[in-house]
């Protein structure tokens, strides 16, 4: 690589987002010895916790390991003072989350979603076959460069199967996540039983992110954690309707209190109104949706109760609702 370890070659021109617990600020920069644009990520170390620093170093351990055209990894990685300063390739488009803010308040085109998904699907595919759960599959970790390149970020989550030179089934650990990443976990890996969790857990996490993409809005996020929990290990799941978006539970039992008292399944659902509360930043769809048949199938496979029941990535890759689209797919997707 032709850049620099020096923080004053590089020239901070836009703070792009927050990440990591908030302790990281992504900024587009300046390589001003070669004039190329990159993405910084500078973390405070002293910030962070003993568990967040180990998370830091597997991010950077990884980010070295991987090679894949679907997955973001560094491309410098170096320290000065207090600061822990990763450059990555300018995604210009930002994050699937932030376009939704921006630009799809109520939901992405089928065909558009269809990319983004297909990109995500052969980030996972590699990282299962290499052994790896990433465990932090959500809209904001989509990133789509200026080329049209869809790249999943977010590796200071991932996980390793391997135990003693052997591939591991399930696993235990439990990730340190903010309550905010809730919403994109599967039953299993909330329900801390004996039975763990495996690669599957991404497939239900890629079905919460075609629900936030279709919607623009993200399933369960309106619940208190204690009710999303137990809507989740009671194989409540999420359906695309086809009408303006709802808080996504069991809808079959939703039930409206006469009184406007909430009725367990979001926040204050008042007498003959279902339409989920607006807010600021992805304001209430004013009309109804139709989606494919395809889609809904994609869905409502990706979010089995039951992991075992869930495809695998490299089955989910060949699903009608990709080969409807593959057309539009070029080769850097």
């Amino acid at each position: 690589t032709d850049l620099s370890t020096d923080p004053a070659h590089y020239q901070l021109l836009s703070q792009l987002g927050r990440g990591f617990n908030n302790l990281s600020q992504v900024s587009m920069a300046r390589h001003t010895l070669s004039g190329r644009l990159v993405a910084v990520k500078n973390t405070n170390l002293d910030e962070c916790t003993e568990d967040e620093l180990l998370q830091l170093m597997n991010e950077v351990l990884l980010s070295r390991l991987f090679r894949h055209p679907n997955l973001l990894t560094s491309r410098l990685v170096f320290s000065s003072s207090c600061q822990l300063w990763v450059l990555s390739p300018l995604m210009s488009y930002g994050s699937a989350d932030s376009l939704l803010r921006s630009c799809f308040p109520d939901g992405m085109s089928e065909s558009l979603i269809a990319y983004l998904l297909y990109g995500v699907l052969r980030a996972l595919e590699y990282l299962h076959r290499m052994g790896y759960v990433h465990r932090g599959v959500k809209a904001s970790h989509v990133l789509l460069s200026a080329e049209g390149r869809v790249c999943l970020s977010g590796l200071q989550s991932v996980y390793s199967l391997m135990k003693d030179g052997k591939r591991m089934r399930a696993v235990y650990d439990m990730p340190q996540h903010s309550p905010s990443l809730l919403p994109w976990l599967s039953p299993e890996l909330l329900r801390q039983d004996l039975h763990g969790y495996g690669v599957k857990s991404d497939i239900y996490s890629l079905g919460i992110v075609a629900c936030e993409l279709v919607s623009g809005r993200v399933p369960f996020q309106d619940m208190p954690p204690t009710l999303m929990l137990l809507q989740k290990l009671r194989g409540s799941h999420c359906c695309l309707l086809d009408v303006p978006p709802y808080p996504l539970g069991d809808m079959g039992a939703l039930k409206v209190s006469r009184s406007g008292v909430d009725s367990g399944i979001g926040e204050s659902v008042a007498t003959g109104s279902l339409n989920r509360t607006a807010t600021a930043e992805r304001p209430q769809s004013p009309a109804p949706k139709t989606h494919s048949a395809t889609l809904h199938n994609l869905v409502q496979l990706c979010l089995q109760q039951q992991p075992e029941r869930r495809p695998s990535a490299t089955a989910l890759l060949t699903h009608p609702f990709f080969r409807q689209f593959h057309p539009v797919f070029s080769l850097t997707v």
